[in-house]
């Protein structure tokens, strides 16, 4: 299987522009056979929103949006899986989500559980579950940028099947693209995550966008001021075995009947 992220620069407000960007650089994915590709958080609209009008006029609705349709239609015509994070309008609330597409049309949207700083003024925290996804060639969850501070999330997901977390983000702390290969040896899952680049209304986020494998292995990682998709081969099976060593598995080995305090402190 071959899977990939899309890094690139969003220009804030500018959705139209933002998606012929992103379909170009999905052409380039394409063009390497990718069967996944994972896009940043809130790719066709930007991230730092200042007004709630500027949420209003920006959001769309899934899956029947602007930027939902377009990636639904290039993925059909693609025969290739694409996750992408947006700003989703629901009546009248508006959620920072993720969607998952691919060659039969919609298949998923995730709703950000953990909301970052300013997010907390415009965004409705999450209600969708923790949801593992069977593709085409593996079985894939989705978390949203700063999700990935709360172990929990990827955790369940693992424990739920998943073989590749996709991971839309707009990073600006420095944390993340290491503390990942932990999360993905503690959880023997591959991680994607796809990070956005530039400076946007004070903020500067950190490329570096990457795949980490099962083993702490980084396949893939981007720069930190290039737009690139990076493809790479992976056996989504690898994922499958949570042997450690001859005596230890990742998950028989865990003590679920002193892990109650998690659900009370």
């Amino acid at each position: 299987m071959k899977v990939g992220f899309v890094q690139f620069e969003p220009v804030f407000g500018e959705k139209e522009r933002n998606i012929q960007r992103m379909l170009s650089l999905l052409d380039v994915g394409a063009g390497e056979e990718a069967d996944l590709l994972v896009l940043p958080e809130l790719c066709s609209t930007g991230y730092r929103f200042m007004s709630e009008e500027e949420v209003r006029s920006l959001s769309e609705e899934i899956p029947n949006g602007r930027t939902t349709e377009t990636l639904i239609r290039f993925a059909e015509e693609a025969g290739l899986y694409i996750v992408a994070g947006i700003c989703e309008r629901s009546s009248d609330r508006y959620f920072n989500s993720a969607v998952l597409v691919g060659p039969e049309g919609f298949v998923a949207k995730y709703r950000k559980a953990h909301l970052f700083d300013e997010e907390k003024l415009w965004f409705t925290r999450g209600d969708t579950p923790f949801q593992v996804h069977s593709i085409a060639k593996a079985k894939v969850g989705m978390m949203i940028c700063f999700d990935w501070f709360f172990p929990e999330v990827i955790r369940i997901l693992a424990l739920k099947g998943a073989q590749i977390v996709c991971h839309p983000s707009n990073l600006v702390l420095p944390y993340c693209q290491s503390a990942l290969l932990g999360a993905a040896i503690q959880n023997r899952v591959f991680i994607i995550t796809a990070n956005r680049i530039g400076f946007e209304r004070g903020l500067r986020f950190t490329g570096m966008s990457q795949i980490v494998d099962p083993a702490m292995r980084v396949l893939a990682k981007g720069e930190r001021d290039k737009e690139e998709v990076r493809v790479v081969e992976v056996d989504p099976q690898f994922s499958d075995s949570k042997k450690v060593t001859e005596r230890n598995n990742l998950w028989a080995d865990r003590r679920v009947d002193l892990y109650t305090p998690l659900l009370k402190i």
